[in-house]
C-alpha cells in the first residue's frame, strides 16, 4: 500500500508535467522560432512545422524503446533519467541562441516525452486488477489537466519573456525528478524483467494489426484522415490567429485552454449522454460531420470572436474518437486488444509527423510575399477536406459492413 501511495501521485504529476511541457510552449514556440529565423513570419512558419514534426517522430520511435528498457532495467531508472533529461533540455532551449540548438532541444524533448510507456507500465505494476481501470482513467484526467493549464500558463508567462515558459517547464521537471529520486520506489521485481529486444521495440511492426478486419481497416483510415486534419489545425493555430487577428501569446493561450475545456466536457460528459441514445456508428458520423464544418469555418472566420463560436460546433467532433474506439474494440478478439490499440497509437503519431510539415508549408506558401493569393486559411481548408473524406469513407464503410459485423469474430467481419 505504501508503494501505491508513493507511486501514483508521482506518476500522475510526471504525466501532467509532460503535457504541461507541450502546452506551455504552444503560445510562444512559433514566435521564438520566427524570431530566431530572422523575424519573417512566412519563413518562421515553415521551420515551425519541422519543430512539431520532429517531436512526434521521436515519440513514435522511442516510445517502444523506453518501454523495452523499462522491462529490462525497471521503471524507476527510465522515468528518472527521462525527467532529468527533460529538465536540462528545457534549460538548453531557454538559452538557445539559434535555430539549430532549439531544434536539437526539440528532438531531446520528444525522446524524453516518450516516457509515458514506462509510466503506464508502472501504473499496471502497482495497481490491483480491480483498480487498473480507475487508475488508467486518472491518466486521462492528468492529460486533460495538462492540456488545459499548459497553454494558459504559457500565455501568461509569455508576458514576461518568450523564454519564460521554458524556464518554468525546466523547474517543474527538475523538481519532480528530485522528488522521485528520494521517494519513488521500483515497481518491477527482478524476477519479472526480461531482456531488451530490438524486434519488440520496432514501432512499424505493429501496423499490420490494422488489417484484421474490414471494419478495423476502414476506421484506421478514418483515424489517419482525422489525425492529419487535427494535427494540421494544432500546428497552425497560433500562426493563423496571430497573422489574421493579431492575437498575442496570452490570447492564444486563453483560446487553447478553452479548446481543452470544450474537449474535456464533450469526452467526459456528452459522450456518455449522447452515444447511448444515437448509437456508436451515428455518433462517429455526427462527430466527423461536426469536424468537417468546424475546420472550414475556422478557415473562413474573419474576426477573432468567430473562432470561439466555432469551438462549440467543433467540440462535437469529440464524439467520433471514443465511439470509433468502442467499435474497433468489439471487432477484435480479447487477446488482440493491446496490439490493435498500440497500432492505432502509432498511426496517430505518424500523422503528427506529416501534418505539421504540410500545414505550415501551406500557410507559408499562401501568406508570404510571393503568395499567389493571400489565403492564410489554406491549411484549415485542407483539414476540412480530410475530415470530409473520412466522413464519406465512414458512411460507405458502415453501409458495407453490417452493424452485427462489429461484434462478430474477425473471419466474419472479413467476409462482410
Amino acid at each position: 500500500m505504501a508503494r501505491r501511495n508513493a507511486a501514483l501521485p508521482f506518476i500522475l504529476v510526471t504525466l501532467i508535467i509532460d503535457v504541461l511541457g507541450i502546452g506551455l510552449l504552444i503560445p510562444v514556440l512559433p514566435e521564438l522560432v520566427t524570431e530566431l529565423a530572422g523575424g519573417d513570419l512566412s519563413s518562421g512558419s515553415a521551420y515551425y512545422g519541422w519543430f512539431i514534426a520532429v517531436y512526434a517522430a521521436m515519440q513514435f520511435l522511442f516510445a517502444p524503446v523506453l518501454g523495452g528498457l523499462s522491462d529490462r532495467f525497471g521503471r524507476r531508472p527510465v522515468l528518472l533519467v527521462s525527467l532529468l533529461g527533460a529538465g536540462l533540455d528545457y534549460l538548453v532551449m531557454a538559452l538557445a541562441p539559434n535555430l539549430w540548438i532549439l531544434f536539437i532541444g526539440r528532438i531531446v524533448s520528444g525522446i524524453t516525452g516518450a516516457n509515458i510507456t514506462a509510466a503506464n507500465a508502472y501504473i499496471a505494476d502497482v495497481s490491483a486488477p480491480e483498480e487498473r481501470a480507475k487508475n488508467f482513467g486518472l491518466v486521462g484526467a492528468a492529460f486533460g489537466v495538462g492540456f488545459i493549464l499548459g497553454p494558459a500558463l504559457g500565455g501568461l508567462l509569455a508576458g514576461i519573456s518568450l523564454r519564460a515558459p521554458f524556464y518554468a517547464a525546466a523547474a517543474m521537471a527538475l523538481l519532480n525528478w528530485l522528488y522521485g529520486a528520494f521517494v519513488l520506489p521500483e515497481s518491477l521485481a527482478p524476477e519479472n524483467r526480461r531482456p531488451f529486444s530490438w524486434r519488440r521495440a520496432n514501432p512499424l511492426g505493429s501496423l499490420a494489426a490494422l488489417r484484421k478486419s474490414a471494419l478495423v481497416g476502414g476506421l484506421a483510415f478514418v483515424y489517419v484522415c482525422i489525425g492529419l486534419a487535427q494535427n494540421a489545425l494544432n500546428s497552425v493555430w497560433v500562426l493563423y490567429t496571430g497573422y489574421r487577428f493579431g492575437w498575442t501569446p496570452f490570447m492564444n493561450g486563453l483560446s487553447l485552454t478553452l479548446l481543452g475545456v470544450v474537449a474535456a466536457f464533450v469526452q467526459g460528459f456528452l459522450v456518455r449522454l449522447i452515444v447511448p441514445k444515437v448509437g456508436e456508428r451515428n455518433a462517429v458520423l455526427i462527430g466527423l460531420a461536426s469536424a468537417t464544418v468546424s475546420f472550414f469555418l475556422y478557415g473562413f472566420s474573419t474576426a477573432g470572436w468567430m473562432m470561439f463560436a466555432v469551438m462549440v460546433i467543433g467540440g462535437l467532433g469529440g464524439l467520433s474518437g471514443p465511439s470509433a474506439q468502442a467499435l474497433i474494440s468489439r471487432a477484435v478478439a480479447a487477446n488482440e486488444q493491446g496490439e490493435v490499440q498500440g497500432a492505432l497509437a502509432s498511426v496517430m503519431s505518424l500523422t503528427g509527423v506529416v501534418a505539421p510539415v504540410v500545414a505550415t508549408m501551406l500557410f507559408a506558401r499562401f501568406t508570404g510575399p510571393a503568395a499567389p493569393i493571400d489565403l492564410p486559411g489554406a491549411p484549415l481548408y485542407m483539414a476540412a477536406a480530410l475530415a470530409f473524406v473520412s466522413l464519406l469513407v465512414c458512411w460507405r464503410l458502415f453501409k458495407r459492413v453490417p452493424d452485427a459485423g462489429a461484434a462478430q469474430p474477425v473471419e466474419v467481419a472479413k467476409a462482410a
